[in-house]
């Protein structure tokens, strides 16, 4: 039954979530010197990894959120916390996230774990890592969820362990949450870099008719996945995309240690979203559900020296199993 007890108590105006939310982004300040390596795709795209190295055996694959880059003050902050624990980490830039668009029409989803699957073998192809672990942040976390069980029978045996963050693991529930009034700084701020990618998509690709009108006006992600992800990547509809990306059917059949951290007052997710059923009938899949912390968020205090709760976490876990 792994269902853990946690011990985050933020300090009392982070027991806010949307605050918790927003603060890491706004005030922490976050540094890494990245090595890039671009590797070529089987479909001729590519995909832009950052490595920062302090010469380990020992791995660690960070993969971000929706419209995040390996730039991200969460990316960052656990890059600088593993490197000082005395692993190496690899930033993987979901396709079009690197700061340069990819080459093909279609870009990521919640749900492709092809990606993730090719830039694994990729690590084990190229270097020498013994052991590997993966921790993915929101839909980055989705991703990492839903590969650990959808390749449970032929994960490469290097990899160790898997923690995931502030999952929209029920993708249909989360999109409904979002829809709320009280979110809709934040659907507006996610929607304005996707109309703008979308744009150029359709600007590269002329054959790729879009309704601009529409793509304008739209204000959820339901209406984008309508206009862009559904026909894109060959879902019928939202709905279709939302149930087969989900990483939630996929949490029983994991096989390797594996831990949701989640908020209680995360502005993001909906009831269906706390997979506690999942987590008392598993015994690889580990839930830890806090009262506060907020979307990605887990900032104990301002004072930026203290406050690495969440980072402090993900390296327990990681080394109980890895």
């Amino acid at each position: 039954m792994p269902v853990l007890k946690t011990n985050f108590n933020p300090s009392l105006p982070l027991k806010n979530g949307h605050l918790n939310s927003v603060y890491r982004i706004l005030f922490m300040k976050e540094s890494v010197n990245y090595e890039r390596e671009r590797v070529k795709t089987w479909d001729n795209d590519f995909i832009d990894l950052d490595f920062s190295r302090v010469g380990s055996k020992k791995l660690v694959v960070l993969i971000h959120g929706l419209e995040g880059s390996a730039e991200s003050k969460y990316i960052l902050a656990a890059a600088t916390e593993l490197n000082n624990e005395g692993f190496d980490t690899v930033s993987f830039n979901l396709r079009g996230c690197s700061g340069e668009d990819n080459l093909l029409l279609s870009t990521y989803h919640s749900g492709k774990t092809d990606d993730l699957d090719f830039v694994i073998n990729h690590l084990l192809e190229k270097y020498n890592y013994k052991k590997i672990a993966i921790v993915g942040y929101s839909l980055g976390g989705n991703l990492t969820l839903k590969y650990m069980g959808e390749y449970a029978e032929k994960l490469p045996k290097q990899i160790k362990a898997a923690i995931a963050i502030s999952v929209p693991c029920d993708l249909a529930g989360s999109s409904r949450e979002l829809e709320q009034f009280k979110n809709k700084i934040y659907m507006e701020e996610f929607l304005k870099t996707l109309r703008l990618k979308v744009l150029e998509k359709a600007h590269k690709f002329p054959d790729y008719i879009i309704d601009k009108d529409k793509l304008f006006k739209a204000k959820s992600f339901r209406h984008f996945d309508e206009i862009y992800t559904a026909p894109v990547f060959g879902f019928e509809n939202p709905e279709d995309y939302w149930a087969q990306a989900s990483s939630k059917p996929y949490l029983l059949k994991i096989k390797k240690p594996s831990l949701l951290i989640t908020a209680l007052d995360d502005p993001f997710l909906s009831e269906e979203c706390y997979p506690l059923e999942e987590a008392k009938k598993s015994k690889h899949f580990f839930l830890e559900v806090t009262k506060y912390g907020g979307h990605c968020g887990f900032i104990s205090n301002f004072i930026n020296k203290d406050n690495r709760w969440l980072e402090n976490r993900i390296i327990n876990f990681i080394l109980h199993n890895i």
